[in-house]
């Protein structure tokens, strides 16, 4: 059962998520927040597999409140659901270590994917602002060209299989999706991401991602 916690300044939005999350099967809404410090409390207290986080909260809004999550109960995932579409929140969430970032008018089946999807290694981003996060994967790509690679911390080599996981793990592909391409089982693809997050130092997929690009190993499409 994958225990979640929601944290939203607005009383209805709270009451209405947990109530078309609670039919969702293998999900338990074990609590909720009104602002991101007491998002920050309740997840040392109660420990969610996944809090699904809004921005605007005031004490501390989500990115503050993401960024603390992340660094104090690193096994906790986060997925931001947010009416902001706008660059500079996507990204901040991003670097504050969400796992997920989606729209207020994702319907309840996505938003549920999507709590799945993270607790599962993935990272998931709305559709409609993912052109965007690809393109500033990309900048960055170019911004850390070959000149920085010799900075980084040597890794130990990857297989040519880990190589072509990576490269689809890097644009943004599920585990499913890369199976599917590379005609291997589900499994089998958990295992090769378990193996490249560990050659690779890297916290999570979306980490790994951007060392993948950092270092030439992958390339966005």
């Amino acid at each position: 059962m994958i225990r979640l916690l929601i944290a939203d300044d607005q009383e209805i939005v709270r009451q209405g998520l947990s109530v078309i999350l609670k039919h969702e099967p293998e999900i338990q809404v074990i609590g909720a927040a009104a602002n991101g410090q007491d998002a920050i409390d309740l997840t040392a207290r109660l420990k969610p597999d996944v809090v699904l986080m809004d921005l605007q909260m005031p004490v501390l809004n989500g990115i503050q409140a993401t960024r603390a999550i992340t660094t104090q109960s690193p096994q906790t995932r986060v997925v931001v659901l947010t009416t902001y579409a706008s660059d500079d929140w996507v990204f901040d969430a991003i670097r504050a270590g969400a796992s997920g970032y989606l729209l207020k008018d994702s319907d309840s089946a996505e938003i549920a994917r999507a709590v799945r999807g993270v607790v599962a290694g993935e990272t998931w981003i709305d559709p409609a602002i993912a052109g965007r996060v690809l393109a500033e994967f990309n900048r960055l790509a170019a911004s850390h060209s070959a000149a920085t690679a010799p900075d980084l911390p040597p890794v130990a080599p990857l297989t040519e299989r880990e190589i072509a996981v990576l490269q689809h793990l890097a644009n943004g592909k599920t585990n499913r999706e890369i199976a599917e391409t590379l005609f291997l089982s589900e499994g089998t693809v958990k295992n090769y991401v378990s193996t490249i997050l560990g050659k690779l130092q890297a916290n999570d997929r979306t980490h790994a991602a951007i060392l993948a690009l950092k270092r030439g190993l992958a390339r966005l499409e």
